[in-house]
């Protein structure tokens, strides 16, 4: 493993002591500074180049970087690029071309300029499109990490009811980014859903929705020959079982959810009306 690979598994962020530790030695180190291939934030913390920005300019402006720009560093699932620099200042001026959050109540990353995964979640659930907000929780709620009961109690009174309406839809488990947003999807447009439901000759599928049809959401894995074939006996056995299928992918779920939708209402339209009753 080289040392780039290695910050990659620290979300691009680590101490000289968890380099010394993996085995990498000052002069590997020296080296790929030398080469540009990683940047000293400060003493004694090394990044990529591509996280050292953000990370740079909190430093120079003593605040904590938080909501979608501290994403990265707690590993949570995100679906917008963090464009702009999500920083919480206290009380001193932001920089020009940043975002500006309140000030941090809970204790910070030990040892970046990051705010810590409460104030991260509750700054993003006040800040970004809901669906956004929705899968950074969703992951640090299924890992353990935090407790939505805990950021509800955070969360009080009505100039909060947009936030604590988001917390309504973090489901009790997720496997992929794609479920927590399609779930969502379906739920707003009011279809009774049932997940991670155990079919006969089918196994687990992602969905069932109104009792008659399953969707599946696919990501790149999917795409792979093992897992199409799969896919493709899993989508037979489906039929067969008598219930009808459908699959979608990552563009489908993330770019265009209000198709996913229509498609899916139009099915069960044509199901209500027996439009695929023998003839």
């Amino acid at each position: 493993m080289d040392i780039e690979t290695f910050l990659r598994t620290r979300s691009g962020v680590t101490k000289a002591s968890a380099l010394r530790a993996a085995g990498f030695t000052h002069t590997a180190r020296d080296k790929a500074l030398a080469a540009g291939r990683i940047v000293r934030i400060r003493r004694g913390i090394y990044s990529l180049p591509a996280e050292a920005g953000a990370l740079g300019m909190a430093l120079r402006h003593n605040a904590l970087l938080t909501c979608l720009s501290a994403a990265p560093t707690y590993g949570l699932w995100t679906v917008l690029d963090a464009g702009t620099v999500h920083l919480s200042p206290g009380h001193k001026p932001t920089p020009p071309g940043t975002l500006a959050h309140g000030r941090c109540l809970h204790p910070p990353h030990p040892w970046l300029p990051v705010a810590g995964l409460a104030d991260v979640l509750i700054h993003a659930l006040r800040c970004l499109p809901e669906v956004e907000s929705l899968v950074m929780v969703q992951c640090a709620a299924q890992r353990g990490d935090i407790t939505v009961e805990f950021l509800r109690r955070k969360l009080p009174g009505n100039r909060n009811a947009r936030a604590r309406a988001i917390l309504d839809n973090v489901i009790p488990r997720a496997d992929s980014i794609l479920e927590v947003l399609a779930n969502y999807h379906f739920r707003r447009a009011g279809l009774h859903v049932r997940r991670h439901v155990e079919l006969p000759g089918v196994g687990e599928v992602d969905f069932l929705i109104e009792e008659c049809l399953v969707v599946e959401t696919d990501g790149g894995s999917h795409l792979e020959p093992r897992q199409v074939k799969k896919d493709r006996k899993r989508n037979n056995a489906t039929v067969i079982g008598g219930r009808l299928g459908l699959r979608f992918g990552y563009d489908d779920v993330v770019n265009y959810p209000q198709r996913m939708v229509a498609e899916v209402m139009a099915v069960l339209e044509l199901c209500r009306r027996g439009g695929f009753s023998a003839r």
